[in-house]
Parts: structure tokens; C-alpha cells; sequence
């Protein structure tokens, strides 16, 4: 059972990998979301980095009481040793709205899109931690694709 403080305080309530997030007017936006398992292709050529495209969803939960005040996020990709592969740090606000109940929860929704390079393939995982509060993380696996072999002439 959570203390009275635990409750009052914010907490991430959703962490999703897309294919693509958009937060617009409050809302999230996802396309090709859930997923486990990253397909990144082949290189062009040797020694050329491969950008993996990654969209992050994050959805926070503000109680009426915790609204008002700035609280830091930190959102990363880690390798399966918590190497930081990539990541962003902001501050996350919410202001009540005119209208909104007394004692109402907010919900503040952010997306981010993220280009990694992955050194290698394997496992990673997407961190979130808001203020003091328990990070949330959600794991995945990174594959190469393997391009096809080159076609070789047919003779008639």
C-alpha cells in the first residue's frame, strides 16, 4: 500500500516504443506501437553508423495536489549492462485548467523521437524516471538485417 505522500506525488503512468509518437492537445499519437523486437537495416557501407528511428511515449499522471510544480524526467535507452546509449532530461509542468474539478488528476502526455545508433545488436531497454518517484522501463531487442546475397547472373 502506497503512503499519503506516494499518492500525492506524480508518477509515470504509461511508457510505450512506437515505430512513431506525436502528443497533440493532450492527446498521444502512435503508430506501429508495443513493440519488442527492432529490425535495423543493414549499412550502406563499411564504417557508416546505422540510425535506428524510435518513437517513446510517456504518459504522467499529475494529482490535483502535485500540480503547479516543475518535476525533472529523464527518458533513455540503455544497453542490458545500463550503458546510457541515449537519452534527454526536461522538466515536466502542469497547470490546472480553468474548469477542472477540485481534487481532479491531470494527465500530461509527452513523445519523444529518438535517433539512436545502437553499437551492436542485443538487448536494450527504454528508462523513465520522474523526480524520486520508481523508474519505469520497458525492454527490447535489437536485430541486424541481414541484406540478401548479391543476384548472380543467369546465363540463357
Amino acid at each position: 500500500m502506497q503512503t499519503e505522500s506516494a499518492m500525492d506525488a506524480p508518477r509515470i503512468e504509461n511508457l510505450i516504443l512506437a515505430n512513431h509518437v506525436e502528443a497533440v492537445n493532450g492527446l498521444l499519437y502512435i503508430s506501429g506501437g508495443g513493440w519488442t523486437d527492432h529490425w535495423r537495416p543493414a549499412a550502406v557501407g563499411p564504417g557508416q553508423p546505422v540510425v535506428s528511428h524510435l518513437g517513446v511515449g510517456v504518459t504522467v499522471l499529475v494529482p490535483w495536489v502535485a500540480s503547479g510544480q516543475p518535476y525533472p524526467l529523464a527518458v533513455g535507452v540503455e544497453d542490458s549492462v545500463g550503458n546510457q546509449v541515449a537519452g534527454m532530461l526536461t522538466q515536466l509542468s502542469s497547470t490546472r485548467p480553468p474548469g477542472l474539478p477540485t481534487g481532479a488528476d491531470l494527465r500530461t502526455v509527452l513523445a519523444l523521437a529518438l535517433n539512436v545508433v545502437f553499437p551492436q545488436s542485443g538487448e536494450y531497454r527504454v528508462v523513465a524516471t520522474l523526480a524520486d518517484q520508481p523508474t519505469r522501463s520497458v525492454q527490447f531487442r535489437v536485430h541486424d538485417v541481414v541484406p540478401p546475397p548479391p543476384r548472380q547472373p543467369t546465363v540463357n
